[in-house]
């Protein structure tokens, strides 16, 4: 059963997680996937989503797709009973995805059943296509990407951080430019969209 969380800000909604989750928390794990965060200034949304897990007493097992061998990759996201992609630069995001084959092998875990949880830039990348989101994050960062092609795990594009700043003005811009094209869903830092099989729910 397909089975999502995704959010603008993971430690503002840690207590919606664990209802979500709707199991025993402690001593699951999770594949943390920082990658997002690489070409960015500020970071400290890695850290307090970090500290959100370990709260929980979830086991948290870091993979950088960047850097990561193939072989280091597939296990982990196989392994682990979460994956968990971070905020930070949704292009850097997807190119290293792809290069890495990370791509592929989340979108199969997430078919199958696993539990995927993305904040920001990670939820970002559940989308059909990512172009939307450059009115917020700079594609400059992401030079060998070719196509904007996202997981498409969902026919719907988040737009996180909406009404928050420092990114009020250009959730506001995203808005105003795909309304009527694309089935946007704007999520404050404390707002989710949970997703179970075909049920899509924004709270």
């Amino acid at each position: 059963m397909l089975k999502m969380f995704l959010a603008s800000s993971f430690i503002d909604v840690v207590e919606l997680f664990e209802k979500f989750a709707d199991e025993d928390l402690q001593g699951k794990t999770v594949t943390f996937i920082p990658t997002a965060s690489i070409p960015e200034e500020v970071t400290h949304y890695v850290n307090t989503a970090r500290e959100g897990f370990k709260k929980l007493g979830v086991v948290i097992e870091d993979l950088d797709v960047a850097v990561g061998s193939p072989e280091e990759i597939k296990e982990k996201l196989e392994r682990n009973d979460f994956i968990y992609v971070s905020g930070g630069n949704t292009f850097f995001l997807l190119q290293e995805l792809r290069k890495s084959g990370a791509d592929k092998i989340i979108k199969e875990q997430v078919d199958s059943g696993k539990m995927y949880i993305g904040e920001s830039a990670g939820a970002i990348i559940t989308s059909p296509n990512i172009e939307y989101i450059r009115f917020m994050d700079d594609k400059e960062k992401a030079t060998q990407l070719k196509t904007f092609e996202g997981l498409n795990l969902m026919k719907f594009y988040p737009v996180p951080h909406y009404s928050n700043d420092p990114f009020k003005e250009s959730a506001s811009a995203i808005i105003a430019h795909y309304s009527s094209t694309l089935n946007l869903l704007p999520i404050s830092n404390t707002q989710v969209i949970k997703v179970k099989e075909n049920e899509v729910i924004v709270c």
